[in-house]
């Protein structure tokens, strides 16, 4: 709308604007306003459909090189390594069909929050209607329980508290009353206005439609769904990127062998068929595997860690994560509000153990105390509980559960802690009147009929008046204050000052005070007796600073992002090891440009009072600025970030089924140190993807520069012409496929199943620009695969010089590389640690992996069926001297290159 907000206008104005009034619409009006505006719901939006979803599966240079390989190994009969690289390509399309699939839901869930029905006064009546059928300048009632149908402008409320959570994130109900906000009033703090989707908790409202379907927060909400799209993980952009230089590679050296075959005048034929058949054995075909692999076997560690993966891309992307954008409340805190502290004139009183046990600790000046032995503790405690409308009982084992407003639960737990029975503190002082808390009044009063006097002055030994409320405002009504010894001159800046103190530290304070006489609406209790504070607050989770200090050390930053007050936010920050020194507000935020808040970005980690779109906007600078992105999120207001980020992570105790749509992961016990957790397993995961890629990669180049150097020496002289067209080959095809099924079939899948090192978690995050390799995995996928190739050509050679057939020698060429590999496979384990480093039982399944292949190669090479099927012969004892001897060559070099890098 133009012009100012709909806080920002008195109920008049509104009204006017809407051509509108209290009396509500006419049928007539309204189906003419239902044709202007449309449905009050939100839009579903163009879906993708899932033929188009499943084609997108196959838009990778990698999956393109996979795609090219099964068609080349169709056309050179080899079915059994079609048939393997045609199950790669399946198993990769439905994985990612389905993640992709499930989070087309988002809207859907987005939709199930408007509710279905409202009350309307329509033609002067007030009728029940479908939600879809409301209209701006509908005339709304609303009561406990309600899900608010569309954006309302409130005119007469009654004690009107709203769950506004899914928008704001704030952790309390918000108390919403008529009457007009300054233009520049944030969307948490509008108290004029409630909105769809928010639930109200208690009391009555009635107000008029100003915002339905698309117009409301909730639909603005939904088109920003719609329109963010889903960040690219690190783990698909290396991929790609992996996929586009690896197919180069093979078709330049699939051309190579091509030119330098006619050189040598074999047939075009047959040169192909050794050019194209060298290629499919250097293409990695087992990475996809082994990536989907190692993702779904961290994604099974990460779930009996408490988070359940979406999409498996995810799991590495937190590997890679250098920022973590977190709720607070339900977070890093237990969404429970709990009672810290109680003050009396005596000094503070510290209120401790477990906030669901009916025992507790008290302790003043660190020293354990009774609290029945202290008279003002246990009457403010009183007060406490009777000015209390919440209830709260004794489930399993001695916890407690309450129910009612947050803040009145809390001090009735506190209250059983001490000793305190709700029920039985009526049956002896029963209930003869009660004011209600309203935020005009800022206080509830209880008053009991008792059979004796509490010993305040003033006070009726019939009747005794409990009263609970805003601190200032029960200041204001006391005149004494009570003591040990009866009561004593009130002290109102000592007071003042005892509350500012307990504030500072992000402490609710409530204070409690005692009178007598009758109580009514109209007249405030007065000459009251002040008892004491309770300050409460969402206690933080008991693992979060242990989470957090292991992310700082990790390298990892932490930023709370809260719809909570700064002062709130700044002490839980202080209490979990969060920076607080910079605390930046929503009104802050809105004035900075997108350049100031990057900078800002840089050296703030907390964020109160932020709106939805601040949320948004916050995530998208961090990306913008080169981080890696985790959000956390449980409401409806966190769903654009959670699908902007690189990773969401949606809480699955709290969480809204929008926000676990849109996010990635889900975390099934709310609680931030899952998260890290969960990070430790992506830096696992990828460490194995590392791995597996440099041992297919090592298995390749050595394949390829052995064939290479056989063609060298052939040309020079160094070797006679045998084998196809009179050009030796140091392996058939189908023995350069075997070599990738027995090594890279088994053991580099085994090494998904790797178990993480401590220094993994003690490093920086990896770049999102870093390649699958490092440089140092490079150089030594190299250099072993020189190795490899060298010692490969060197057995082959020495065979045949010995007067051995071409399959003998191809045989124990074959054979070198095979044993070498196994061997090889113990350094690949580690890219720091020494092989000796590692416990071989601490991978069983690679040890068993490992194994079973040398008994497969062993069968293949004596068995008569796999002998005539590869070309092979067996191998004469003194060549399995040789072999052992010779193979693990490549182990000490690559190990004398780790020490030499480390």
């Amino acid at each position: 709308m133009d012009g100012p907000g709909w806080h920002a206008l008195s109920a008049k104005a509104v009204y006017d604007r809407l051509d509108a009034d209290p009396d509500g619409l006419s049928a007539d009006e309204a189906a003419d306003r239902l044709d202007r505006h449309g449905p009050n719901e939100l839009s579903q939006g163009e879906l993708t459909s899932p033929w188009r979803i499943l084609l997108h599966q196959f838009t990778s240079p990698l999956i393109y090189v996979l795609l090219v390989a099964f068609v080349v190994t169709i056309g050179i009969d080899h079915y059994a390594d079609a048939i393997v690289i045609a199950v790669v390509l399946v198993l990769n399309a439905v994985v990612g069909f389905v993640q992709e699939y499930r989070a087309e839901n988002a809207m859907a869930a987005l939709r199930s929050l408007v509710s279905p029905t409202a009350r309307v006064r329509r033609d002067g009546e007030v009728q029940t209607v479908p939600s879809a059928d409301l209209v701006p300048g509908d005339e709304v009632r609303l009561q406990s329980g309600d899900v608010v149908p569309a954006d309302v402008r409130l005119r007469e409320t009654t004690d009107l508290q709203v769950d506004t959570s899914i928008l704001t994130g704030e952790s309390l109900p918000a108390a919403r009353e008529p009457g007009v906000e300054d233009p520049d009033t944030p969307l948490a703090d509008r108290t004029n206005l409630v909105y769809m989707g928010t639930s109200v908790v208690s009391g009555r409202g009635t107000g008029v439609v100003v915002a339905t379907g698309e117009d409301t927060e909730m639909g603005h909400i939904a088109r920003e769904v719609r329109g963010t799209a889903r960040a690219a993980t690190p783990l698909q952009e290396r991929m790609h990127r992996f996929g586009t230089r690896i197919s180069v590679a093979i078709l330049g050296v699939a051309a190579v062998i091509f030119a330098v075959g006619l050189w040598q005048g074999i047939p075009v034929a047959d040169v192909f068929l050794l050019a194209v058949a060298t290629a499919v054995s250097a293409i990695p075909e087992g990475l996809p595997v082994v990536m989907t692999v190692a993702l779904a076997v961290s994604v099974r560690r990460m779930a009996r860690r408490h988070a359940i993966v979406r999409r498996l891309p995810a799991v590495e992307t937190l590997g890679s994560c250098s920022v973590i954008v977190s709720d607070k409340t339900g977070t890093i805190t237990e969404n429970r509000m709990t009672v810290q502290r109680l003050w009396t004139v005596d000094g503070p009183v510290a209120v401790g153990g477990d906030p669901d046990a009916a025992a507790g600790e008290f302790r003043r000046n660190g020293d354990p105390m009774a609290p029945g032995a202290d008279q003002a503790v246990m009457e403010t405690l009183r007060a406490a509980t009777l000015a209390n409308e919440a209830s709260v009982q004794v489930v399993d084992e001695g916890r407690l559960e309450g129910e009612g407003d947050p803040t009145e639960t809390a001090l009735l737990v506190a209250a059983r802690k001490a000793g305190l029975d709700r029920s039985a503190l009526l049956e002896d002082a029963p209930q003869v009147g009660y004011v209600p808390f309203e935020s005009e009044r800022q206080y509830a009063a209880s008053v009991h009929r008792t059979g004796g006097n509490p010993g305040g002055p003033g006070e009726s030994a019939d009747t005794v008046t409990y009263v609970k409320g805003a601190p200032e405002r029960i200041v204001d009504m006391c005149e004494t204050v009570a003591t040990d010894d009866g009561t004593a001159r009130l002290d109102r800046e000592a007071l003042t000052a005892a509350a500012d103190d307990m504030a500072a530290d992000g402490l609710r304070v409530i204070a409690m005070a005692r009178g007598g006489g009758d109580l009514t609406d109209d007249d405030p209790p007065s000459g009251l007796t002040f008892l004491g504070f309770a300050g409460m607050l969402d206690p933080p989770r008991e693992a979060v600073p242990d989470a957090i200090a292991a992310c700082r050390r990790a390298g990892v930053r932490v930023l709370m992002v809260t719809g909570d007050h700064a002062e709130t936010a700044r002490a839980i920050a202080d209490r979990v090891g969060i920076d607080a020194e910079h605390v930046l507000t929503g009104t802050e935020v809105a004035a900075l440009s997108d350049a100031e808040l990057t900078e800002r970005l840089r050296d703030t980690s907390v964020f109160a009072r932020i709106a939805p779109t601040q949320k948004h906007r916050i995530v998208t600078l961090l990306q913008a600025d080169g981080e890696v992105v985790a959000v956390t999120g449980d409401g409806v207001n966190d769903a654009p970030a959670l699908k902007a980020a690189h990773i969401g992570a949606a809480m699955g105790i709290t969480g809204t089924d929008v926000a676990k749509e849109a996010s990635e992961m889900v975390l099934t016990d709310d609680n931030f140190a899952t998260i890290y957790a969960a990070i430790e397993e992506g830096r696992t995961v990828f460490a194995n993807i590392r791995k597996a890629t440099s041992f297919l990669l090592t298995t390749g180049v050595a394949l390829v520069l052995a064939i290479l150097a056989a063609f060298a020496l052939a040309v020079a002289g160094l070797l006679p012409p045998i084998a196809v067209a009179g050009v030796p080959v140091l392996l058939l095809p189908a023995q350069a496929l075997w070599l990738n099924v027995v090594n890279n079939g088994i053991q580099d899948v085994a090494l998904a199943f790797e178990p993480g090192e401590r220094e993994q978690y003690e490093r920086p995050p990896h770049s999102p620009d870093a390649g699958l390799l490092s440089r140092d995995l490079t150089e030594r996928t190299l250099l072993v695969g020189l190795v490899l190739a060298v010692l490969a050509v060197a057995v082959f050679w020495w065979r045949l010089a010995e007067g051995a057939t071409e399959a003998a020698a191809q045989t124990a060429a074959l054979t070198t590389m095979v044993v070498s590999n196994a061997l090889f496979l113990g350094s690949v384990r580690s890219q720091h640690r020494s092989v000796l480093g590692k416990s071989p039982l601490s991978n069983p399944v690679l040890l068993v992996g490992t194994l079973a292949a040398m008994v497969v190669h062993l069968v293949a090479i004596y068995a008569p069926p796999t002998q005539f099927l590869l070309g092979l012969e067996p191998i004469a004892p003194a060549a399995w001297l040789l072999i052992l001897a010779v193979s693990p060559v490549a182990l000490v070099v690559a190990e004398l290159h780790k020490h030499w890098r480390r």
